[in-house]
């Protein structure tokens, strides 16, 4: 139940107007169930509770698949214990979440969703003129379905990279022997001058 528990007759029968009129609107395209007043014919199971949103989108078809939740607020429930008690567990609903505020309310709608942490996925005003009420879409979200928390996955141990070995200084190569000069040839030696008797030719005897 909402923490709204009395409005003003004033707000509950514009609430209630509300409803209806989206009801009128959305049922081209949806199945729609609503819960205005003190009706609680709709509900949705969330966790391990059931709640009431003002309306209740589900498919045509036999599967009556659930497409979407509504909740209309007036000037008086658009406040903080209204964005805890119900707008943040809507937000986690698998189907869309569409929030529908007086046009005066929106700045104040938009900063609850966000302190709040809704996962609102449409914020709609409105506002009526005579016997006309007019709907403007002021801000539109990617819906994402909530995901389960995965494991949290334990930090793999730190590789330790081997150790780059310098590379080996190099000794320096060996000298060549140095080239032995070649060895002096030696002289021939000188050959024995002839006597110089022996160059000189004796005279022939007679």
């Amino acid at each position: 139940m909402s923490p709204i528990l009395v409005r003003p007759v004033r707000e509950q029968l514009e609430h209630d107007r509300i409803i209806r009129l989206l009801q009128a609107k959305l049922k081209r395209k949806h199945d729609v169930a609503i819960n205005a007043g003190d009706e609680q014919t709709a509900g949705i199971r969330i966790g391990a509770g059931q709640m009431f949103p003002d309306l209740v989108l589900s498919s045509t078809d036999k599967a009556k698949r659930l497409e979407g939740i509504i909740e209309v607020e007036t000037g008086e429930s658009v406040n903080h214990l209204e964005a805890m008690a119900q707008w943040a567990h809507f937000g986690r609903v698998r189907a869309p979440f569409l929030l529908y505020v007086p046009a005066g309310a929106v700045d104040i709608a938009r900063r609850l969703c966000t302190e709040n942490q809704v996962g609102v996925a449409e914020i709609w005003s409105y506002h009526s003129i005579g016997d006309q009420t007019r709907f403007t879409l002021v801000q539109r979200m990617n819906h994402q379905p909530p995901k389960p928390a995965a494991p949290a996955k334990p930090e793999p141990a730190a590789v330790r990279k081997p150790a780059v070995k310098a590379p080996a200084a190099k000794a320096p190569a060996a000298k060549a022997p140095a080239a032995k000069a070649p060895a002096a040839k030696a002289k021939p030696k000188p050959k024995p001058k002839a006597k110089a008797a022996a160059a000189k030719k004796k005279p022939k005897r007679k």
